[in-house]
C-alpha cells in the first residue's frame, strides 16, 4: 500500500467514525419563545440523533423548580438528553420568577402556557407531533406544567388563543397541586381566593384530563396533594400513576439513586402511552 493509499484509508475511516458519531449525538438549539416585561424568555430544544424538521415525533417541555422564586433551565438537562436519545424532542423552558423579575406565581403560569403554545405552534419546524406533547416539571415547575392543562385565563397578551396550551400527557416531579386552602402558598398571591382556585390543578380535574405520572417522596409534605390528584383522577376514570420514593423528602429526584430511578419511571410511563419505543427497538 502506498503512502497516499494509506492516507486515503485513514481519512475514510475517520469520516465514517465522524458520521456514526453524528448519527448518535443529540443537538440543541435555543429560541426566544416570548418577550415578557423584564425578560426575553428562551427555550432550549434538544433533538434526537437523526432528527429532521419533517419528523413527527412526540415532544416534551420541562419547567424547572425553585418555588416560583429561583431556578434555571439546567435542572432537567439530563432528563431531556435521555429522552432525546430515546427519540423525543425535549425542550426546557425558562420563565419569569420572583428573584429576577419580581413576579407572582400567576405570571409563572402565564409563561408556561405561552411556552406550550409556542412549542405546539412551531411543531412543524421542530419535527414534533402537535398531538403528542408532554408538560413536565419539578415542584413549582411541576405546578405550572399542571396548570397548562387545567388553568383557564392567565393568557399572555399577544398569545394566539387558537393554539391550545393543554398538554397531551404530564410528568410531574413532586408538584404543587393546590394553592387554595394552603395559607403559606396563598400569601404568595396576596390571598386572592379566585386566583388561588384558578391555579389549583386539583380543583379542575375532569374526564378529559391528560394521562399523568406524578412522582413524590413519601416524606414530602406535599405528597398529600399527589394522593388527592390520584384519587380524583381515578374516580373519574382518568389515567394517573403515582411513583413513591420511600423515606424521601422534597426534590429527591435531583440526586442519585433517585434521579436514575425517576428517569426510568418516566421512560416506562412514556413508553406505555406510545411516546417512546420499547427499549431495544
Amino acid at each position: 500500500m502506498t503512502m497516499r493509499q494509506a492516507l486515503t484509508v485513514v481519512v475514510a475511516a475517520a469520516w465514517t467514525i465522524s458520521a456514526q458519531a453524528q448519527e448518535t449525538t443529540t443537538t440543541s438549539k435555543t429560541f426566544v419563545y416570548k418577550e415578557a416585561p423584564k425578560a426575553k424568555l428562551e427555550v432550549v430544544v434538544t433533538y434526537p440523533p437523526g432528527w429532521k424538521a419533517e419528523d413527527h415525533r412526540p415532544g416534551i417541555v420541562f419547567f424547572f423548580g425553585g418555588g416560583w422564586t429561583n431556578g434555571n433551565i439546567k435542572q432537567f438537562e439530563a432528563q431531556a438528553e435521555h429522552l432525546a436519545r430515546r427519540g423525543m424532542v425535549a425542550a426546557r423552558a425558562d420563565y419569569r420568577v420572583k428573584s429576577r423579575q419580581d413576579v407572582r406565581p400567576d405570571a409563572c403560569v402565564e409563561d408556561a402556557k405561552s411556552a406550550l403554545r409556542w412549542f405546539r405552534a412551531h411543531a412543524a419546524e421542530q419535527g414534533v407531533d402537535p398531538d403528542r406533547i408532554v408538560a413536565a416539571g419539578g415542584s413549582a415547575g411541576g405546578h405550572i406544567a399542571a396548570c397548562t392543562a387545567f388553568t383557564t385565563g392567565l393568557d399572555a397578551p399577544g398569545d394566539d388563543l387558537k393554539v391550545s396550551p393543554k398538554p397531551n400527557a404530564m410528568v410531574l416531579f413532586n408538584p404543587v397541586l393546590r394553592f387554595s386552602g394552603v395559607p403559606q402558598l396563598m400569601k404568595r398571591i396576596d390571598d386572592d381566593e379566585k386566583l388561588g382556585d384558578a391555579i389549583t390543578p386539583n380543583l379542575h380535574i375532569t374526564k378529559d384530563a391528560p394521562p399523568a405520572l406524578i412522582l413524590f417522596g413519601t416524606d414530602d409534605k406535599l405528597a398529600v396533594m399527589g394522593d388527592e390528584y390520584i384519587k380524583k383522577a381515578k374516580d373519574l376514570g382518568v389515567r394517573a400513576e403515582l411513583f413513591s420514593a420511600p423515606g424521601q423528602g422534597h426534590s429527591f429526584f435531583n440526586r442519585e439513586p433517585w434521579k436514575a430511578r425517576t428517569t426510568a419511571a418516566m421512560d416506562e410511563f412514556l413508553t406505555s402511552i406510545g411516546y417512546l419505543p420499547p427499549v431495544g427497538k
